[in-house]
């Protein structure tokens, strides 16, 4: 099975985000299937927050991937349709 998930990036007390998609038996930090965006917390700007290649989201969901609650909620925010 193959999940839609987050693995941390950046410094202490300044994390970021990226999106990933991983097998599921895969650890927090291990390696990827493939990057599809990033997640930064700390910016400003809400648009610049997620960034995400759309096209490739689409690609693994219809091909089975299921994103975790808190990547499908950041979706849900961004306003990007599952």
């Amino acid at each position: 099975m193959v999940k839609i998930r987050l693995t941390r990036t950046g410094r202490k007390n300044l994390a970021q985000w990226r999106v990933g998609v991983f097998d599921v038996k895969t650890r927090r930090d291990g390696r990827p299937i493939e990057y599809l965006g990033q997640y930064d917390p700390h910016q400003t700007d809400a648009h610049k927050k997620l960034t995400v290649d759309v096209e490739r989201l689409e690609h693994w969901l219809k091909h089975g991937a299921q994103p975790t609650a808190t990547v499908a909620s950041l979706i849900k925010k961004a306003g990007i349709e599952l």
